[in-house]
Formats: C-alpha cells, sequence, structure tokens
C-alpha cells in the first residue's frame, strides 16, 4: 500500500504561481510513475502531467505545456507540479497518482494510488 498526500494548493490571482507537492510513503517511490489529474466541480477527472520513474521522461497536456512542469525526488519521495501564468480555467481539486508502469500512463484505470487532492483556486 502506497499513500499519497497532496499539498501546496490555494487561492492565487490569474497570472500567478503555485507548486503542489505530493509526498510517497514507503521505500518503493522510484519503483513508480507518477501523475497529476484535476478536477472540475460537474466534470471528470483527466490527465494533466506524468512522471517516469526516473524523471527523464515527461508528459503534458496541450493546455499546460510551456506553463506547468512536473519533477521528482525520489529521495525525498516526493513529485512536484510547478504551475505558473495559472488562469481562471485551471481550477480544480488536483490529484497525485502513481503508476507501476514505467512511464507515466494519461488515463485514470493504469493508476494504482491516489492521494487526497488539493484545491487550487485561480482567480481573475
Amino acid at each position: 500500500q502506497v499513500q499519497l498526500v497532496e499539498s501546496g494548493g490555494g487561492l492565487v490571482q490569474a497570472g500567478g504561481s503555485l507548486r503542489l507537492s505530493c509526498a510517497a510513503s514507503g521505500r518503493t517511490f522510484s519503483t513508480y510513475a507518477m501523475g497529476w489529474f484535476r478536477q472540475a466541480p460537474g466534470k471528470e477527472r483527466v490527465f494533466v502531467t506524468g512522471i517516469s520513474r526516473s524523471g527523464s521522461t515527461t508528459s503534458y497536456v496541450d493546455s499546460v505545456k510551456g506553463r506547468f512542469t512536473i519533477s521528482r525526488d525520489n529521495s525525498k519521495n516526493t513529485v512536484y507540479l510547478q504551475m505558473n501564468s495559472l488562469k481562471p480555467e485551471d481550477t480544480a481539486a488536483y490529484y497525485c497518482a502513481a503508476s507501476n508502469l514505467i512511464v507515466a500512463p494519461t488515463t485514470r484505470d493504469r493508476y494504482d494510488y491516489w492521494g487526497q487532492g488539493t484545491q487550487v483556486t485561480v482567480s481573475s
């Protein structure tokens, strides 16, 4: 069992920045690809970005490319999401997830563990 705890969410003005963190329990963090998903009210949870086990490969949904950066520090069992140039449409609950695959998949069904989420609200 792996426990994931997100932090760093909050209220920010459009154009501002936030850095989300996801701390994982256990000593096998480096064996998981990690992903960030988000879910706005009334909408389904969708993929935002993912990172491979080693951190060598990343992927992003088109709407956040150039603005968001995913990274990981396996020595700290933590994955990060740096969010710059935030827009109101980025407002959502953000969830961290872990997959047993080497490269982060883009669909929810391929992830094995989920955090409880952290709220990001971007005001105009």
